[in-house]
């Protein structure tokens, strides 16, 4: 669901979103742990996204729709070259981005229309999780923008779940509701095993009320950070069966 759907509103959230995960990052240094991403230092966090920054900048600019062939692994270098790497991949792939017209030829992974706008909006939404993360590891997590997380919670049902991209249980059958109050907005999903389809309220049928059914409410930030996998369920208000909300997960 795209309330907020243009170039301008995505590039914007990338030029707040960029600096401020690059500050949290410098400022929590390479070794701590991110609470939010098991396994990885801060180190491995900004690693992650300058490899995704600069393979994006890299592709992107192409012109065509087929897969590209692998990139080269990037190197780990010290931190002070970590720091400056990132930075300069924050900076160029929104250069490279607001370059390109919405329309240009650009492969992308998802059964989503194969153009440059599809970056524009999956890396606003890396860079608004991944700051988030920045700064759960610096210890001052602040939400993502509404509006963005709206958007967030969208892509993740009309763009992540469609790709195939769950991971959580693909062998549930029922109905799950989400509600964001503070977006005014909700979403019903039907779950069919691996199969799934995002409803508006006029397609709910009288038949769905013998599946079972989960309802989760919040924030839509908190919405979307639980479905990427960062908060647990039990940090949302969660009626119904559980089971149901973790098969939408994704990330």
């Amino acid at each position: 669901m795209r309330l907020h759907a243009t170039k301008d509103f995505w590039l914007a959230a990338l030029r707040a979103d960029g600096p401020a995960l690059w500050d949290a990052v410098a400022e929590t240094g390479p070794d701590p742990a991110v609470p939010s991403c098991e396994g990885w230092t801060v180190a491995d966090l900004a690693h992650h996204v300058t490899t995704v920054l600069y393979t994006v900048r890299t592709n992107v600019a192409r012109g065509v729709t087929e897969r590209p062939e692998p990139l080269p692994d990037l190197p780990r270098d010290g931190w002070p070259e970590t720091l400056d790497h990132l930075r300069r991949e924050l900076t160029g792939t929104i250069e490279t981005l607001e370059a390109l017209d919405p329309d240009f030829p650009a492969w992308n992974w998802a059964p989503q229309p194969k153009r440059a706008n599809f970056w524009d909006r999956r890396i606003a939404h890396e860079l608004s999780v991944h700051r988030w993360d920045a700064e759960s590891a610096a210890g001052r997590p602040t939400p993502i923008e509404t509006k963005l997380a709206t958007d967030g919670v969208g892509e993740i049902l009309d763009t992540w779940l469609p790709a195939g991209r769950r991971t959580g249980p693909t062998d549930l059958h029922g109905v799950v509701h989400l509600v964001g109050t503070d977006a005014g907005q909700e979403w019903f999903i039907r779950l069919r095993g691996a199969g799934i389809a995002l409803l508006d309220t006029g397609t709910i049928l009288d038949s769905d009320d013998h599946h079972p059914r989960a309802k989760v409410t919040g924030s839509v930030s908190d919405l979307q950070l639980a479905l990427m996998g960062r908060k647990s369920p039990d940090q949302l208000a969660l009626t119904g069966d559980p089971r149901l909300f973790l098969a939408l997960r994704t990330g």
